[in-house]
């Protein structure tokens, strides 16, 4: 009989890829997921004799593939399955063709293999044949994955979406910023494994690095440090400043494929810039590509507490301007980070599920800047023992804030100890829709209840019980605090806040009985100043004062007019454009000090983007894009861009010149859609004098008409 040789082999790419739901990736390679079998097919010169012939497949990846580290495997053609381990079974003769049913343990490595068989007729004597190549992926269909999440609905959500929304603003009026997710785009997969092969742990032990990419936990450290740039080569350059002229602005960014994209052009080059939205959407991607289950979370008025005290301290001096402090605590107007879907092996029963992943560089994790994974439960429950970086994540939504009276520089008063204002709206998009989700009580027990206190306390001690420091201010708090005042005060806006308008407010104040006062009338100094909110917390010099002088007899109301200007605000705002309006009301009558506050958040234009046919892969769609200036000046340098996977290849940029102030400017552009499916359009509109005007279209693709 003559000996066994390949004539040639078929991997099936498109039938296989279907199967383990990467068809999206494309159909030209094989993409599979570990723990599930995928067939080839291997045509020989003659028919496979299962009882003369013996064939041994060898599958390998990483720079010294080794079977004691996992990155080589040797398993032989049998006719039954053995095991969980690597195996070729299951095979079928037809004619001079072999079908084999290849199948990967849940504990693989995942990344890119290359596959060959050893033939062999007698013992003395084999050829070895090399099969191709295939990558390998999480599998989160699968029951024996640390990924598995058993719902069809989630799994389509968090692994097979490309786009979705990231949630910013303020907590009290949140802005969905829709993303470009486009984690199936045909390159990304590829440079998903150069991030890992560009990580510390791969450059300092490459074989070692290689052999733990079964571990997802392992896999998300690396992914949480390579997506910022401050230990390595990784993705993104952070910029909390305000110049971005050697980069582009993080508000400017639309999706995570062009960033991904430049960053392995350039060679592994850090792409200018990030903030933590950026940072979190391009985790995102990554993880999603990589096969676990993963979404993007707003965490509103997020704490950044570096000493981790569990107390925030802000500043405030008698003229009611908002004071810098040389801390690192801030409390940032919204930060943004990742849950992971998993099961923790390391951790004890119970703390599966989501985990808290933040690729944002703030506070350094085993000597990188990384954070997580945290269980979210763990969170909840004040297990801050647990790893990986649960204290930190746990002040980000906990933390108390303590609101001080500044005086020649010395804290004179507390103003306010608010133990529920921190860790607001945590937010996600919602399952099958373009709503937001508010899962905060994933994160804590409703503020104040006897379970948040009992949790509040616990994680208190070991926190702050290890240490045996206590604080100061807390001390002062516990002697008086901001209780018993004589008037109630709040600040009211009197008609919607519009970029290139004066802002109308109006002071509501109300005399209530208190110990010192019960019935008399009192006489009240209230210094107003309005100042920019940056995003992370702090804030520019003042742009407005006022003085307001006030008596209030008991039980009577005043409502006092205010009016900022447009123009002391025009050129003084962030692109975020928020102000924050502050009080300080002095009581002549006990010399104690009150604070009111009102953030407003500017709205910009409003893009209309519309779609008048039906979208069909390869025919001609046309989008009417509209946008009305409502400002009271121009938009100069107005430039636009259009991004969406499986809509646009790449990006589409239009330059549309100024847009006077009162008048509208009308689009049309086409597009040839290239996936069918579910897919959104975003849209950008980016100029010298507002840099986020976006709009988003949600388009349903049909396949291509058979001719």
């Amino acid at each position: 009989m003559a000996a066994l040789e390949l004539r040639s082999v078929d991997l099936q790419s498109a039938k296989n890829n279907q199967e383990h739901h990467t068809q999206e990736m494309g159909l030209q390679r094989l993409i599979v997921r570990r723990s599930q079998s995928f067939t080839i097919q291997l045509h020989f010169n003659r028919p496979f004799h299962s009882k003369k012939d013996s064939i041994t497949f060898v599958a390998e990846t990483g720079p010294a593939p080794k079977e004691l580290l996992g990155t080589r495997a040797t398993f032989l053609l049998t006719q039954a399955q053995q095991g969980n381990g690597w195996s070729a079974s299951d095979f079928t003769v037809h004619a001079n063709s072999l079908y084999v049913s290849l199948f990967t343990p849940p504990s693989a490595v995942i990344g890119p293999y290359s596959l060959k068989i050893e033939i062999s007729q007698d013992p003395s004597h084999s050829t070895t044949h090399p099969l191709g190549t295939f990558i390998l992926l999480f599998n989160p269909w699968s029951a024996e994955d640390d990924v598995y999440l058993p719902s069809e609905t989630l799994l389509q959500e968090y692994i097979m979406m490309d786009y979705g929304f990231v949630y910013k603003g303020h907590e009290r009026f949140i802005t969905p910023w829709p993303w470009n997710y486009g984690q199936f785009e045909e390159d990304i997969i590829d440079i998903c494994f150069e991030i890992l092969n560009k990580s510390l742990y791969f450059l300092k032990n490459p074989s070692k690095d290689y052999s733990q990419r079964n571990d997802v936990v392992y896999i998300c450290r690396v992914v949480s440090a390579m997506i910022n740039s401050n230990d390595d080569s990784g993705v993104l350059q952070g910029n909390w400043g305000e110049d971005y002229s050697r980069g582009v602005s993080p508000l400017e960014w639309t999706g995570s494929v062009a960033i991904l994209r430049q960053w392995a052009a350039r060679g592994g080059q850090p792409v200018k810039y990030g903030q933590c939205w950026v940072f979190a959407a391009v985790m995102c991607t990554v993880m999603r590509c990589l096969g676990v289950p993963t979404r993007v979370v707003s965490n509103f008025r997020s704490a950044h507490n570096s000493d981790a005290n569990l107390t925030i301290d802000t500043y405030y001096d008698q003229h009611a301007e908002m004071l810098p402090t040389q801390k690192r605590d801030k409390i940032w107007n919204f930060h943004v980070w990742n849950e992971c879907w998993m099961i923790r092996k390391d951790l004890p029963p119970g703390y599966n599920g989501w985990q808290v992943l933040d690729p944002t560089p703030q506070q350094t994790s085993s000597g990188l800047f990384r954070c997580g994974p945290a269980s979210v439960k763990a969170i909840r429950e004040g297990e801050i023992h647990l790893p990986y970086d649960t204290p930190f994540v746990y002040a980000e939504v906990n933390a108390d804030e303590v609101v001080w009276l500044l005086k020649d520089g010395q804290a004179q008063e507390i103003l306010a100890h608010n133990t529920s204002s921190i860790g607001k709206e945590i937010s996600t998009k919602m399952v099958g829709s373009d709503q937001r989700e508010n899962i905060t009580s994933s994160y804590k027990y409703p503020e104040g209840s006897p379970e948040e206190r009992s949790v509040f306390m616990k994680a208190s001690q070991k926190m702050l019980g290890v240490r045996r420091t206590s604080s100061p201010f807390l001390d002062l708090l516990e002697s008086g605090g901001a209780v018993g005042q004589p008037a109630q005060l709040q600040l009211h806006l009197t008609r919607k806040p519009e970029w290139g308008q004066d802002l109308l407010l109006k002071l509501h104040a109300r005399r209530v009985a208190d110990r010192a006062h019960p019935q008399g009338p009192i006489h009240l100094v209230v210094d107003f100043c309005a100042q920019t909110l940056l995003h992370n917390g702090g804030t520019r010099k003042p742009l407005w004062r006022q003085k307001v002088h006030l008596t209030l007899d008991f039980g009577e109301d005043i409502q006092w007019p205010l009016s900022l200007p447009y123009n002391n605000y025009r050129n003084k705002l962030t692109d975020e454009k928020l102000i924050r309006v502050s009080g300080i009301a002095k009581v002549e009558e006990t010399g104690r000090s009150m604070l009111v506050l009102k953030d407003i958040s500017l709205e910009p234009p409003h893009l209309s983007i519309e779609v008048s046919e039906r979208a069909e892969v390869g025919k001609a769609l046309r989008v009417h894009i509209s946008l009305t200036n409502t400002l009271s000046v121009p938009l100069s340098h107005c430039t636009m861009v259009l991004e969406g996977s499986g809509l646009v290849s790449g990006q589409i940029s239009n330059d549309l010149g100024t847009l006077v102030a009162g008048h509208t400017i009308k689009i049309q552009v086409d597009l040839y859609p290239i996936k069918a499916g579910s897919r959104q359009l975003q849209v950008l509109v980016s100029s010298n004098e507002i840099k986020e005007i976006k709009g988003y279209k949600d388009i349903f693709v049909a396949a291509a008409r058979a001719p």
